[in-house]
């Protein structure tokens, strides 16, 4: 399944008793549809708890407001409250991240890497492919 969605939150990530980390968050996926003899449309937002376990260290590019593509498969949990009222809850197991834009806030500053002199280089310039 492909989900494309906007952050809710900023990523959290977990530790778990044996050592295995998991990236959790939140997307919100918005949809539009006019009703039949209506001219005004309803919008209508979903939201879908997501985990991914592949690399923790993508968790510092999942803010609120980025715009991200997941893939992976979708399960839901049902549960009993407190209050013994049944509830659920969507969950995407995602196996794959596609970052597609920044947060529409301020984005977190990026360090700035150390340019390279010509004369550091190690490699022949006669062998360079351009």
């Amino acid at each position: 399944m492909e989900i494309i969605a906007r952050l809710t939150a900023d990523s959290v990530v977990k530790t778990l008793k044996d050592e295995r980390q998991v990236v959790n968050f939140s997307v919100a996926i918005n949809d539009s549809y006019k009703p039949k003899g209506s001219d005004q449309a309803t919008k209508l937002v979903t939201y879908v708890d997501c985990s991914y376990w592949a690399n923790p260290g993508i968790a510092q590019y999942l803010t609120k407001g980025t715009l991200v593509e997941l893939y992976g498969r979708i399960g839901v949990n049902a549960y009993s409250n407190l209050q013994g009222e049944a509830k659920a809850n969507l969950r995407f197991h995602v196996n794959n991240i596609k970052l597609h834009g920044g947060s529409k806030t301020a984005a977190k500053p990026v360090e700035k890497s150390t340019p390279v002199i010509a004369g550091e280089l190690t490699e022949p310039l006669d062998d360079l492919p351009f």
